[in-house]
Order: C-alpha cells, then sequence, then structure tokens
C-alpha cells in the first residue's frame, strides 16, 4: 500500500490490518503510519521511484492500494504535483505488479481526463491510463467528489476553500446528484476495498455515487 497516512489511506489501511485473508500489508511512503500492528510492514523511502521501490524486499504480493495525492498548493509546483500524483502512483504500480500482484485499487478524482485542459484532471487522467495499462488482470479506480473527513488529526494543510465548499455540499445534498455529493473518507476507502477483493477481471471506475 502507499498513501497509508493521508485521509482515504488511514482509512482504507485499518481495514487492510482488519482483513483476516491478508497476512502482512507492507506500506511504502516517506513516513512510517502512526498505527502499529503485527501484521504491518513499513518501508520509508525518500522518494517512491521505480528504482527505490524495486530494490524493497517484498514477498511475492496479492493486491495493491494506492492513496496517493496532493494539490499543487502543497507540492508548491505543478511539476513536484506530478511527482506524486502520476510517477509516484506508476512506479508504485508497476512495482506491485512485479511482485506479482494480479488486483490494483487507486484512488484518483472527480474529473479525471488524459485530454483535459485543466493540469490537475490531465494528470489524474493520465495516471489512469497508465495504471490501467499496468498488466493487473483487475484494476479500480475510485473517483470521488469532495472528500470528508478529519484533515487535522493528519496535520494536514487547509485547502483553500474546501471548508466552505464541503459545508455547501452536505447542505445542497438532497437535490445534488450522486457523483457529485461529497464522500466520506471511510467510505471511499470501504467501497476500494470491497471491490480489490472481489477481483473482478477488467478495468472499473467508481465515481462517488457508487461510493456512498
Amino acid at each position: 500500500m502507499a498513501g497509508a497516512t493521508g485521509l482515504v489511506g488511514r482509512e482504507l489501511l485499518a481495514l487492510l490490518l482488519a482483513d483476516t485473508d491478508y497476512a502482512a500489508v507492507h506500506c511504502v511512503g516517506r513516513r512510517a503510519p502512526a498505527q502499529t500492528h503485527r501484521k504491518l510492514v513499513s518501508h520509508a523511502l525518500n522518494a517512491l521511484t521505480p528504482q527505490a521501490l524495486a530494490a524493497l524486499a517484498l514477498p511475492a504480493l496479492t493486491d495493491v492500494y494506492i492513496a496517493l495525492g496532493t494539490t499543487i498548493k502543497v507540492a508548491g509546483s505543478q511539476q513536484a504535483f506530478k511527482a506524486i500524483d502520476l510517477d509516484a502512483v506508476v512506479a508504485v504500480a508497476g512495482v506491485g505488479r512485479s511482485f506479482h500482484a494480479m488486483n490494483l485499487g487507486v484512488v484518483s478524482a472527480m474529473g479525471a481526463n488524459a485530454g483535459s485542459r485543466v493540469f490537475y484532471n490531465r494528470i489524474k487522467g493520465e495516471m489512469e491510463a497508465a495504471v490501467s495499462n499496468a498488466g493487473y488482470a483487475s484494476v479500480t479506480i475510485a473517483r470521488p467528489s469532495f472528500i470528508a473527513g478529519d484533515r487535522a488529526s493528519l496535520h494536514q494543510a487547509n485547502r483553500t476553500g474546501e471548508g466552505v465548499a464541503l459545508a455547501v455540499a452536505r447542505w445542497l445534498a438532497p437535490v445534488t446528484p450522486a457523483n457529485y455529493r461529497a464522500v466520506d473518507a471511510a467510505s471511499v476507502a470501504l467501497a476500494l476495498h470491497r471491490e480489490v477483493k472481489r477481483g473482478a477481471p477488467g478495468n472499473r471506475v467508481l465515481l462517488s455515487g457508487a461510493l456512498h
């Protein structure tokens, strides 16, 4: 798993550690998760590059989960954003496949489109296209709308306008199409976990309406 210290990743990691079908959960990232567990193995890396990941002593894997993501503001530049939301995601997916994993689950974002003029959406779309062709038998991509959750406990920087947008989204929820409603981080994690475990052949995208 990559992205275990994020909003969705934290919820997802808890599900994986509780899942008796998994003998071990290997997490890769710059920081180790706050949790401790007999099944948890953390691998601290300065950067999630193909070279650094390939050097890890990993066992044969069954499933790979990726919940990496940042914003251009937090990353500091478009290039730094691309390094995380595209390059690192693709690197983890590729190395996971080299360790024999057959099922992949990735958190993306609403609006992902490789042909978009919007940089954020284009990078997300390019990432989706890359992981969909990484050689997995089953690929599940979650495309949540606004993600609700306790960011303060993760010491994440406030995202401009997000709090207001979430408040408005909740107020308008009864008249908002399901795919545009805010969705809890726990719901995103649960849906992704279920679909990856199901392992249906082929590629699928879960929009917010399917994540609730």
